[in-house]
């Protein structure tokens, strides 16, 4: 479904801030691993986080919920993929495609389909594939894409090099996998290592549920005691700040007094920045006890940024520096090109479209700010990925003329109730 957003003079109003979709996933695949039963309050409900309790359930997980959290009795390090098919269906969740891709490796043989052969389909997982190789497993796949058959179920452990210069995604589906192997586990990142805060993230994760990890502190060595065990926790998912990006550069692009709850202070997500980046292009707010209050006034600076341990909300502050006084540079952000779509050529080039003043580098976004506003008035395409149509959704709340952005319904990958809590602050859109 299409949607046409609208022009507004003000939001305005008090919500919650959606829960974590990085952690509701980390937490419901470490339970899983666990034997016993574990607990999570809290999770968020998404397309990526829904794709996960599916493929739990294939691996022989039992999941319970109902509306305020999720009980889970896990299969421990033994998984059974349940279909008679051998396949696992992941939709178009990178992160829980690359983090089974580790457990499934358990399994003798696994299957993972191609639902989506012009997004995740596209997405490549080599360095994955290589790493997993060093350990013993065999895999069959089309180009270091989908579909991708595993063979393992031998693993032993032993010392793993896998690079980290595309994403960390393939060393955190490898933290969680080699605790379980029979021998004692080293990794060594290659090259650079994108995203090091989610790494943080997925430590703490597993830290949480018993496992022993020795990280050096620059996080690109590691040393994993093998025969390890998950235990059985309770665990308590936090507010979610990629999602919630959106809505403050939202309520900072447009006259407003917004209140976003459930965003700790202290949050290891890095994407947490987007408050502190606001505050440096002069967007009046406050942040305290979990609360966001955004009293914005339509007024921004522009700013530079390293967008690497943000990556997830770096659209966002794009889409507010459109509107900036001056010009904003958005730099380290190469892995942006490797997600749903590429995230700097194709939202650059819708952003165009809109009336944005924009450049690319191969890692670098810079706008040129245009404070009186962007014309609007055009059908744009979102690629199928939901962080870019959030981020043009906060574009054309200050277009001078209704935006129309197609397959708008593709949001609930990880958000959703985006729109229904846009519309609450008092945005005015419509499905089409």
């Amino acid at each position: 479904m299409d949607i046409i957003v609208n022009p507004i003079s003000r939001l305005q109003g008090d919500i919650q801030a959606l829960s974590s979709k990085n952690y509701t996933t980390r937490y419901l695949l470490v339970a899983a691993l666990a034997e016993g039963t574990s607990t999570i309050y809290y999770p968020a409900h998404s397309e990526d986080s829904d794709a996960m309790r599916r493929c739990l359930r294939d691996l022989g997980a039992t999941l319970d919920e109902d509306d305020t959290k999720i009980v889970i009795k896990g299969f421990g390090a033994q998984p059974v993929l349940q279909p008679a098919s051998k396949q696992l269906d992941v939709g178009n969740a990178g992160a829980v495609l690359r983090f089974l891709m580790g457990i499934a490796s358990l399994l003798p043989e696994v299957h993972f389909i191609n639902a989506y052969p012009d997004s995740l389909g596209k997405r490549p997982h080599h360095d994955l594939i290589d790493a997993l190789e060093q350990l013993g497993a065999e895999l069959q796949h089309q180009d270091g894409k989908l579909p991708i058959t595993i063979k393992g179920g031998k693993l032993k452990g032993g010392a793993i090099r896998v690079s980290g210069n595309i994403s960390s995604q393939y060393l955190s589906a490898l933290l969680f996998l080699t605790p379980l192997l029979p021998e004692d586990s080293t990794i060594e990142v290659t090259d650079d290592l994108k995203s090091k805060v989610v790494v943080g993230q997925t430590l703490e994760v597993i830290r949480e549920a018993g496992i022993i990890i020795e990280a050096s502190e620059d996080l690109m060595s590691y040393r994993i005691p093998g025969n390890q065990r998950y235990a059985a926790r309770t665990y308590r998912v936090q507010g979610d700040y990629p999602g919630s990006a959106a809505i403050l550069a939202a309520a900072a692009v447009v006259p407003s007094d917004v209140t976003l709850r459930g965003l700790t202070e202290d949050s290891k997500q890095g994407e947490r920045a987007i408050v502190d980046v606001l505050r440096m292009m002069n967007v009046p707010l406050t942040h305290e006890d979990n609360v966001v209050r955004v009293q914005g006034n339509g007024q921004l600076s522009a700013v530079t940024f390293d967008g690497d341990a943000a990556t997830d909300a770096v659209l966002a502050m794009v889409a507010a520096a459109v509107f900036a006084d001056g010009t904003s540079r958005f730099y380290n952000v190469e892995n942006l090109r490797y997600k749903e779509c590429d995230r700097i050529t194709d939202y650059l080039n819708e952003l165009r479209k809109a009336g944005a003043n924009v450049e690319e580098r191969q890692a670098e976004i810079i706008v040129h700010g245009r404070p009186e506003g962007v014309e609007g008035g055009v059908s744009i395409d979102a690629h199928y990925d939901h962080r870019v149509i959030m981020a043009l959704s906060v574009v054309a709340l200050r277009a001078k003329q209704p935006i129309r952005i197609k397959d708008a319904h593709h949001v609930a990958k990880s958000y959703p109730q985006y729109f229904d809590h846009l519309t609450a602050l008092g945005a005015q859109v419509e499905w089409i």
